[in-house]
């Protein structure tokens, strides 16, 4: 609905039309909105040590290091859980079969060119 002539007779036509709209923005954006938002919420030292089942020397070595995600903020170290979980599956070792499939790979494509 369009009011481009808007007189003072329709102002409360218009003004019902705005609030219409308004709780139908409303409802829109809560249907678009995330429901379930979870907040990463910094760890400290000792959950990294639980998480990795290290020392705290040995996390600090690797921060230091720069091996192992973390953050510093003033002279604390915070980590968060999942990229301590997804660090530590990078470190997969892999088993004969899978090495072996990958020279294989390798070999086939180097082989024909």
């Amino acid at each position: 609905m369009m009011y481009n002539d808007l007189t003072f007779e329709k102002l409360p036509e218009a003004i019902a039309y705005l609030i219409k709209t308004v709780d139908e923005l409303k409802i829109l954006l809560v249907k678009t909105e995330p429901q379930n938002i979870e907040k990463r919420m910094p760890i400290g030292i000792d959950e990294a040590c639980r998480i990795i089942q290290k020392a705290k020397s040995t996390i600090y070595s690797l921060a230091r290091k720069g091996l192992i995600p973390c953050y510093k903020k003033g002279k604390k170290l915070f980590f968060f859980e999942d990229e301590l979980i997804n660090w530590i599956q990078k470190g997969k070792k892999k088993s004969l079969d899978q090495i072996r499939e990958e020279m294989s790979n390798s070999i086939y494509r180097y082989g024909n060119k």
